[in-house]
């Protein structure tokens, strides 16, 4: 038995959803962070803006964290690094690829008052010591330039976590997946492999990101009117696909959205996006142009309520309109959860006139995740002792799963994990850890996790409305002390309102009335009748229970 711990892995976010992917590995008490990303609301999270793991063990043990791994520039991979490092209040080493870095830096751009993180850039190939870690970076394929896998070798086994990855082997970057150096981990016994598995359910193989190029440029040719693509703001391939088209056929790219705007000046600055920075248009200067000269690269692919495409949708835009005769392109996937607004947007932008054309209907799309076949490939390149699936929801996972039996992987060495859970790895050998408590923290503006309580609150507000009910008692004459006031929002209509409230008041005022005098001393136990005498009230005449807020005031 060796006399050093077991080395400890411990999953934070990203088992059964599609985001927050964050994990950590501990080595002889210290740590390292393999990702630290966000997730993104959707109609279950009415007011909330972010969604982030809950790292408190982790905050806890601040002085152990020795370094920051970041696999790629994806949100739901490095968006919530400022939050990390404002909660561990401390400066720590991040490593990631350049393109990598330069979109965390921008993003810490908004956060001057956070401590400085000491930026380590790598490339493929690199491998760096930090403590007791020694990580190597090996190249892989995704929707955004740069990405990479890490492995980590420790004293007790080779583990490897592949980051988002795909199978194109002819990317338009020249720098595919390295298979090889895949097989040459394989060759020295991968005893842990934690693998992407989003991609898990889909058949075949995933086709590459350049054969959409022909589509895009063919619908782009023959709009009349306005082009609107959108986009994710960090899918550099896909926009340089874009922008060849407009070339291709005389148009000149409109960046809109702020994140587009920034992420598209800094691939083109290090060199990722290739074009003529002149060609562009300003926002402020469409009107210049005719619109048959332009191609709009937006963001707005989810449905995102503020976003420039659902404006346009709605007619809001300040600057862009779009109707008959315009093309408008959703050249991304659809990220579960926000299927009800991006078909909001379809249909507001067919009503308006607009011609639509999305992965539905055209082929303006490819996944940026090894599907079902790519993934059996990349097992038996590798063939990993234990197998983790990652980064996708729970039935990604367990498609995954099967395919690592499939491929020869024990079915007691593949772990179907949840977040929360910890595996321990011993001298090649894998067995469940404690875990640690976890959960979802919600960022609203610039509250700080608003948490399940308080969403369910405003869940019940925004589907059965807020009935507002103020009472006034005496606490030494016990006694009520002045007339009960019953107001709504969301309850009833306004024509309604008036007899249904007065209904409502006196139901209140009957259960008031029935109360022994020593209830008065009490406003909790007040506040507790009146919200009782409301819902039932509300129940019996419209079948439903609003959100009742009681205010008790004392005279």
């Amino acid at each position: 038995m060796s006399v050093t711990p077991p080395v400890e892995l411990t999953f934070l976010g990203g088992l059964g959803e599609i985001g927050r992917n964050m994990a950590t590995v501990e080595i002889d008490g210290r740590l390292a962070v393999v990702d630290v990303g966000v997730l993104f609301p959707d109609a279950e999270h009415p007011g909330v803006d972010l969604i982030l793991a809950d790292w408190g063990w982790l905050a806890d043990r601040g002085h152990d964290v020795e370094a920051v791994f970041l696999t790629h520039g994806h949100l739901d991979h490095v968006g919530a690094l400022p939050y990390l490092l404002r909660d561990l209040d401390r400066s720590l080493p991040v490593y990631g690829t350049r393109l990598t870095l330069a979109f965390c830096k921008a993003i810490l751009e908004e956060w001057p008052d956070l401590p400085t993180p000491r930026f380590e850039e790598i490339e493929p190939g690199d491998r760096v010591q930090q403590g007791p870690f020694d990580v190597e970076a090996v190249q892989v394929s995704h929707s955004i330039p740069d990405g990479v896998a890490f492995a980590l070798r420790t004293p007790h086994g080779l583990i490897v976590h592949t980051g988002d990855f795909k199978l194109d082997q002819s990317p338009l970057d020249g720098r595919p997946t390295d298979l090889a150096h895949f097989a040459r981990l394989g060759d020295e016994t991968v005893d842990l492999l934690l693998a992407d598995s989003t991609g898990a359910e889909s058949p075949g193989h995933v086709a590459p990101e350049r054969t959409i190029g022909t589509t895009l440029r063919q619908h782009i040719a023959d709009a009349e009117g306005l082009v609107v693509v959108a986009s994710f703001a960090s899918h550099v391939h896909r926009i340089q696909q874009v922008l060849d088209a407009a070339t291709a056929v005389g148009r000149r790219p409109v960046f809109v959205g702020r994140s587009m705007v920034r992420n598209m000046a800094i691939a083109g600055e290090l060199g990722y996006l290739d074009f003529d920075p002149d060609l562009a248009v300003e926002l402020n200067e469409v009107d210049r142009y005719d619109r048959s000269e332009l191609v709009v690269v937006s963001t707005g692919s989810q449905g995102e309520p503020f976003s420039a495409l659902s404006l346009m949708a709605a007619g809001d835009h300040r600057t862009l309109e779009v109707g008959e005769g315009d093309l408008v392109i959703l050249a991304s996937s659809l990220i579960p959860g926000n299927e009800q607004a991006v078909f909001r947007s379809i249909n507001n932008l067919a009503r308006r006139g607009c011609t639509v054309v999305h992965k539905g209907v055209a082929h303006v799309h490819v996944s940026g995740h090894a599907s079902a076949e790519d993934l059996v490939l990349f097992h038996n390149i590798v063939e990993p002792e234990n197998v983790v699936p990652v980064h996708g929801e729970y039935r990604h996972l367990q498609a995954h799963a099967q395919i690592a039996r499939d491929t020869g992987c024990l079915p007691e060495k593949v772990w179907v994990c949840e977040d929360g859970d910890s595996l321990l790895l011993e001298e090649g050998e894998v067995s469940r850890g404690e875990g640690v408590p976890t959960s979802h923290v919600y960022i609203d503006g610039l509250l700080d996790d608003v948490g399940p309580a308080l969403l369910r609150d405003r869940r019940r507000i925004g589907e059965d409305g807020i009935c507002v009910v103020i009472v006034t008692i005496d606490t030494h004459e016990r006694e009520v002390a002045g007339d009960t006031v019953v107001t709504q929002k969301g309850v009833v209509f306004h024509e309604q309102a008036d007899d249904i409230l007065e209904a409502a008041r006196k139901a209140v005022d009957r259960e008031l009335d029935g109360l022994a005098e020593a209830k008065f001393e009490d406003p909790a136990a007040v506040q507790r009748h009146v919200v009782q005498a409301t819902g039932r009230f509300w129940k019996a005449e419209t079948g439903r229970r609003p959100f009742i807020l009681p205010v008790v005031q004392e005279a």
